[in-house]
């Protein structure tokens, strides 16, 4: 028995990461033809705009598939952009060594973490056809290109190198390209057409990222353009530290034995976010640990007791130790504005809301969700609406009936809303497509695919709020819109008839035509709201004009208010007519007397916008008669405004205190302001 127990343990030996995912390569989303091309796209074009980014750069990203061998289902891949290059020393090891990478230790918001992404095309394309990946990629501040092939050596992690050297890169055009990278692969994979191709999943990317320029030349030779429609590059995110709340036992002890403080004060404040000079002392003393001890003398029984009280197993007077919310601007949320641009130039449609809620945390991780909803158009009324899931800018293809967004959509009743869903179950049906798009330091997905997120009761609620809020905007669109289609109907028959009956009728009379206002006023009995939003080309302002008119026979007295988009940027300017704010992109005036048969006009502009950004103007009113052509105040929706900057302020806030000094140590982590987050529900024709 000894001898067969040494003999198994010499036959066991450690595998290499790279080759355990050669072998698993369904892991990493090759596991079929058709997904293994989206796969790689994906892995190519998720760097492209990582790199353009982080560089400052509006990204330009050209994607061209060719059959090389259709029979053997052979297809060649070309990525070109234009970000900042890749230094010739590094190439290597970002496309030829597995878990190699800047992000997966920083805690931001970003695509890719783990470092496995363009190396699994690589180690893809050497599996399936043998062949290495070419790379030429160029830096600003070299007159030449470098060029060379790249596989992967998958017992040692590491690549392998071929066809070194330099060359002159020049544009379509006949000049030399400044700066970018091109990857060529070639590999076993399928081109197909449909909701789950390349062309779809390029489609999405363009609508989350609406600063870039993707062109995609098809195997046909057939080419689309996806054109940028802002010049406004995503708001750069900055590095957090781990927040006491997602830290788990193992984690605590490395970070406590690779500490150099001299104290366990100084560790809490100067390694974690959300930990004040007052936190981390009742941390301590919660956890019934001297403040002076250094983290790296802490026995087992101390870090589970720190941990304790980070969960707050631990109280203090009671209670557990109060932990500030961590920073975050960490986070880079897509913004309404953007997300109903992105949506407009992909999907023709009649009506967009898009909402962007305020960052909240779950296990001490940061996170936000944001909507949109798109309606009407040439889309199908007898088909499930179409689901757009995203995670990070990403689009999220695969494994729709497993993923959090999607339970999120379904968890509603859309039929309140104006959709159809048999049973208030799954997805609804009708001429609709349901943007959703979680922004987070830590997605967690279903598996190293990446196609799915997990279940989170946080999230799923927050998404849910955020659906139902989208899902009342459109019920009063369409109220709205079937009330004015009425009234319409009805004030131009009147016009038509009755002009005519008092014509006839004063002819044979032969007397005047009298004056048909007042009566046309009793037989519309109805107080009516036209709104106009134009683009306006000489001041490069978006011109907001709201006419009431008062069809009835009494003295009218209302609230009128407008959303406009203050989160966004926006200035309102030219209002001569008063009034305030009633809320974050609320605006409200108050009008005292509105006469029978009278009008009135309230009229402004809207500054620091681009053209297309404000298309349509929605209108509320508080007031006893109903006005066609705007909403009645709801004021859950007023207040669900006010609750979200009271949820945006409180993350402000604490700053002060993050930055409180400790008599013995006086230093504090350095003042971050929490990033925009927008609340005001936008509707509007697109």
């Amino acid at each position: 028995m000894t001898g067969i127990a040494e003999k198994l343990a010499s036959n066991q030996k450690q595998v290499a990461i790279s080759e355990f995912f050669e072998k698993n390569k369904h892991f990493l989303g090759f596991d079929s033809l058709a997904r293994s091309l989206i796969t790689a796209v994906k892995e190519a074009v998720d760097n492209a705009l990582d790199a353009c980014e982080e560089a400052r750069i509006l990204p330009t990203i050209k994607v061209a598939i060719e059959k090389v061998d259709a029979k053997k289902d052979i297809i060649k891949l070309i990525v070109e952009d234009n970000g900042p290059g890749i230094p010739q020393k590094s190439i290597e090891k970002v496309f030829g060594q597995l878990l190699f990478g800047s992000r997966f230790h920083a805690i931001r918001q970003s695509r890719g973490q783990q470092g496995i992404g363009i190396t699994g095309v690589v180690m893809y394309c050497q599996l399936t056809t043998g062949r290495t990946t070419h790379v030429r990629s160029k830096i600003a501040s070299e007159p030449t290109a470098a060029v060379v092939d790249i596989g992967l050596d998958t017992r040692k992690n590491k690549a392998t190198k071929s066809n070194q050297g330099r060359e002159i890169w020049y544009n379509p055009d006949g000049s030399s390209k400044d700066h970018g990278t091109e990857v060529t692969a070639q590999m076993k994979a399928k081109y197909q057409k449909g909701r789950q191709s390349v062309w779809q999943y390029l489609r999405m990317t363009s609508i989350v990222n609406p600063h870039a320029e993707i062109t995609f030349t098809d195997p046909d030779g057939e080419m689309h353009h996806w054109p940028r429609v802002t010049e406004r590059l995503p708001t750069k995110v900055e590095a957090i530290k781990p927040h006491p709340h997602g830290i788990e036992l193992g984690q605590l002890q490395r970070m406590a034995s690779e500490s150099t403080d001299s104290r366990m004060t100084v560790f809490l404040r100067m390694n974690f976010s959300g930990v004040s000079a007052r936190a981390s002392k009742e941390l301590c003393v919660a956890a019934e640990i001297d403040e002076k001890t250094k983290p790296t003398k802490m026995n087992p029984d101390q870090i589970r007791a720190l941990l304790e009280s980070f969960q707050g197993e631990r109280l203090i007077n009671g209670k557990p130790v109060k932990l500030l919310n961590p920073p975050t601007n960490c986070l880079s949320p897509i913004e309404e504005l953007l997300i109903k641009k992105g949506l407009s130039k992909t999907i023709d449609s009649r009506f967009i809301a898009t909402l962007t809620r305020a960052p909240e945390v779950t296990q001490g991780n940061p996170y936000q969700v944001e909507v949109g909803l798109i309606f009407g158009g040439n889309m199908p009324a007898d088909k499930p609406v179409e689901i757009l899931r995203f995670a990070n800018r990403v689009p999220l293809m695969y494994q729709q009936g497993g993923c959090l967004l999607t339970k999120a959509i379904e968890s509603v009743d859309w039929r309140q809303y104006g959709l159809d869903q048999p049973g208030a179950k799954g997805v609804p049906k009708g001429p609709a497509a349901i943007l959703v798009h979680l922004a987070s330091t830590n997605v967690q997905f279903t598996s190293e695919a990446k196609e799915a997120l997990a279940d989170n009761g946080e999230v799923i609620e927050e998404a849910r709020k955020a659906m139902l809020e989208m899902g009342r905007g459109l019920r009063k669109h369409l109220e709205k819109k079937k009330k004015m289609a009425k009234t319409k109907e009805k004030f131009e028959l009147i016009n038509d008839i009755l002009p005519a009956i008092a014509k006839k009728s004063a002819d044979i009379l032969g007397k005047p035509v009298p004056d048909l206002a007042q009566s046309i006023t009793k037989i519309m009995s109805a107080v009516i709201s036209e709104t106009e939003t134009v683009w306006n080309k000489e001041t490069k302002q978006t011109d907001v004009s709201i006419t009431l008119f008062n069809y009835t026979t009494r003295v009218r007295a209302y609230t009128i208010l407008a959303t406009w988009p203050e989160k966004a940027g926006a200035a309102m300017v030219n209002n001569d007519t008063g009034g305030r704010k009633e809320a974050t992109g609320v605006w409200a005036w108050k009008l005292d007397s509105l006469q029978p048969g009278e009008k009135t006009v309230l009229s402004y502009s809207l500054g620091g916008l681009e053209k297309g950004d404000w298309t349509e103007t929605d209108i509320f009113f508080r007031g006893s008669q109903d006005v066609i052509g705007a909403s009645k105040m709801d004021e859950k929706f007023l207040e669900e405004i006010r609750r979200q900057e009271r949820a945006l302020s409180e993350m402000n806030e604490p700053e002060q205190e993050r930055d409180e000094p400790e008599a013995e140590e006086p230093i504090g982590e350095p003042s971050v302001a929490a990033p925009t987050g927008q609340t005001t529900l936008f509707g509007g024709e697109a």
